[in-house]
C-alpha cells in the first residue's frame, strides 16, 4: 500500500480513542516516510519493493526519525512563524512518540499481511507469518472500518461538547 489512505484508518481510530495521547499527524507522517522506500524502488524498477524500512528494525528507525523531525520543526516554529494547521505546534513529545510508533509498527503489520516481499523480522527471520492471514478485501475493509469508527467517535465527541457548551 504505497502511501495509501488505508494505512490512516487505524490511526484515526487510535487517535479518536486517545486524542490527547496519540498524535494522528505523527502517525500519518511515519506511514508516509516508510513508503518512500517502495516508491523509490517502484520508480526505479527494482524488486523487491519492500526492504529494510519494512522490517521492525527499520520501522523503529522511522519512528525515531519521525519524532526527531517533529521535535526539530516544533523548535523551529518557536523561532520562525510557521502555519499551525491542525494545531500541530501544541503537540507534546509523548503523543508524537506514540503516534510515530503506532504509525510505524501498524504499517509493517498491515503491509506484512498484504505483500509477499516483506520479511518483517529480518535479519532474524526470513519468514512472514502474517502474509495472507486475511484476504486483501478483508484487510482493506478493516482499515476503512477503523477510519469510519474514528470519524464516528470524533463526531460524537464534538456533538457532546457542543451540547454541553450550549
Amino acid at each position: 500500500m504505497p502511501i495509501t489512505p488505508f494505512h490512516f484508518g487505524p490511526g484515526a481510530a487510535i487517535h479518536a480513542i486517545a486524542p490527547k495521547h496519540v498524535s494522528f499527524l505523527a502517525f500519518c507522517s511515519a506511514n508516509v516516510l516508510i513508503d518512500i522506500e517502495p516508491l523509490y524502488y517502484m520508480v526505479t524498477g527494482q524488486y523487491p519493493l519492500h526492504r529494510f524500512f519494512h522490517t521492525y528494525i527499520g520501522a523503529t528507525i522511522i519512528m525515531v526519525a519521525t519524532a526527531l523531525i517533529f521535535f526539530f520543526v516544533l523548535k523551529l516554529a518557536s523561532r520562525v512563524r510557521l502555519p499551525n494547521l491542525f494545531q500541530w505546534q501544541s503537540l507534546k513529545p509523548l503523543p508524537i512518540l506514540l503516534g510515530a510508533a503506532a504509525g510505524s509498527y501498524s504499517h509493517i503489520v498491515l503491509d506484512s499481511v498484504m505483500h509477499a516481499d516483506i520479511v518483517p523480522l529480518s535479519p532474524f527471520s526470513e519468514v512472514n507469518v502474517l502474509y495472507q492471514l486475511v484476504s486483501l478485501g478483508e484487510l482493506h475493509l478493516f482499515c476503512v472500518f477503523a477510519a469510519v469508527l474514528g470519524l464516528a467517535i470524533l463526531g460524537i465527541r464534538r456533538l457532546l461538547k457542543a451540547r454541553h457548551a450550549g
